[in-house]
């Protein structure tokens, strides 16, 4: 078996498969452990070997339950690809299921106000207010953004989906002013966001420039731009909003997705238990 071969192989089978680019970068490093592991063709692959391997990420590569199972999904996926009768006991373990981490309305305006240039500001006005993924944000084009009907278009989302996100005026004035100084660049592309390189303004970069925003807010969290989705949905939720609204605006497919977001925050945790409390 020629690991290289195989993983190639597999890329272009997940490609023709419309897995997103960070799924088909996931799937290749956690399907190559997996070979790696077992030094065998896929066809001479036993139980007894999934069930070192599973023993394996567990124990000593100390895989977290998340981990393990988007390694096993990874490998059933090859399984699929290869046309191969799945074993029996190559299951992934139920992943953990945790409240999800958000921002407060205060900690979301000291995000805000802790931005050193438009180009921060607007694309974290864009995350709190629209609640997209980081890899649509990077994807946005200039025309994407339709400043007369208050909409920005999120072409090709995960699933391979098409959507529209409503913008409020904050987040639209704030990307106005953003854009004047993004048509003044040139550059060879008509992305949105673009880098001080004037290249497209990729995920990594816009993970870090979140993070280092949070630490100049002094918010004692990490702030990922999934946080802040999170923060979107639960203020949306918060304010009244229907699930199945949040849960379309997001692009999620199944609804059982958006229902992480039905837990009580804190304030109105405490606001409820002042009203129900017991009166002894």
């Amino acid at each position: 078996m020629n690991l290289e071969t195989e993983i190639r192989s597999f890329e272009r089978f997940m490609v023709s498969e419309r897995k997103s680019f960070y799924t088909i970068k996931e799937y290749k490093f956690l399907l190559s452990g997996f070979l790696n592991f077992v030094k065998k063709d896929i066809k001479n692959i036993t139980n007894k070997d999934i069930e070192n391997y599973k023993d394996y990420i567990v124990n000593t590569k100390k895989y977290s339950k998340a981990s393990q199972y988007l390694s096993i999904k990874a490998i059933r996926l090859f399984y699929r690809y290869k046309n191969i009768d799945l074993p029996f006991n190559l299951v992934a373990p139920r992943r953990s299921k945790k409240m999800p981490v958000y921002l407060n309305e205060k900690d979301a305006g000291k995000l805000m106000d802790a931005s050193n240039n438009k180009r921060t500001k607007a694309i974290i006005s864009v995350f709190l207010y629209t609640g997209v993924r980081v890899s649509e944000l990077s994807n946005l084009m200039i025309n994407d953004v339709d400043f007369d009907e208050n909409i920005i278009y999120v072409r090709a989302g995960k699933g391979d989906k098409d959507r529209i996100v409503v913008m409020p005026d904050i987040c639209k004035n704030d990307l106005k002013l953003y854009l004047n100084e993004r048509l003044k660049t040139n550059s060879n592309n008509n992305y949105l966001f673009i880098s001080n390189k004037k290249n497209k303004f990729d995920t990594s970069a816009i993970e870090r420039l979140i993070k280092k925003t949070g630490i100049k807010a002094g918010i004692n969290k990490n702030i990922t731009p999934h946080v802040l989705r999170h923060t979107f949905a639960t203020s949306v939720l918060r304010n009244g909003g229907d699930i199945r609204f949040i849960q379309q605006i997001l692009g999620h497919a199944s609804l059982a997705t958006t229902q992480i977001y039905t837990h009580i925050d804190d304030n109105t945790l405490k606001e409820m238990y002042e009203m129900h409390m017991p009166k002894y």
